[in-house]
């Protein structure tokens, strides 16, 4: 019975899956180019609103790293499942359904690790 059903599941999983958004890279592409440009502009306007202690530029390089960081996927598939929750992201930002905390969250992943033994507290606390 379970050996019937081998051949099927073999000749399912060799047939394409269905894309969510782009048929290919190149239009998965042009979608992150565009969601990375509603970004840029929006940055300005969210350091202002927000009245948050960064800069225009500060905030536009964690956008970039934060775009950067995901450079590496190859899959037109997870790059459209990327930008979907990029444009929920945006959308909460522009509408003000973030509050301040959580879009500084963002900028203390850079923020370098807390040292955990003895010496290293030491050393960072002590250094000239």
């Amino acid at each position: 019975m379970a050996a019937s059903g081998l051949p099927r599941a073999a000749a399912a999983a060799s047939t394409s899956v269905k894309p969510i958004f782009s048929r290919d890279m190149n239009e998965a592409k042009r979608r992150v180019r565009e969601l990375y440009r509603a970004w840029y502009r929006e940055i300005p306007t969210t350091v202002n609103l927000f009245q948050l202690d960064i800069s225009v530029k500060q905030g536009r390089d964690k956008v970039r790293e934060m775009f950067m960081k995901n450079a590496h996927v190859t899959d037109p598939r997870v790059v459209d499942l990327l930008v979907i929750k990029g444009k929920m992201e945006l959308e909460e930002t522009i509408n003000v359904w973030k509050q301040r905390t959580h879009i500084m969250r963002f900028f203390h992943e850079t923020e370098a690790p807390r040292p955990k033994d003895f010496l290293s507290k030491f050393y960072v606390g002590h250094d000239p």
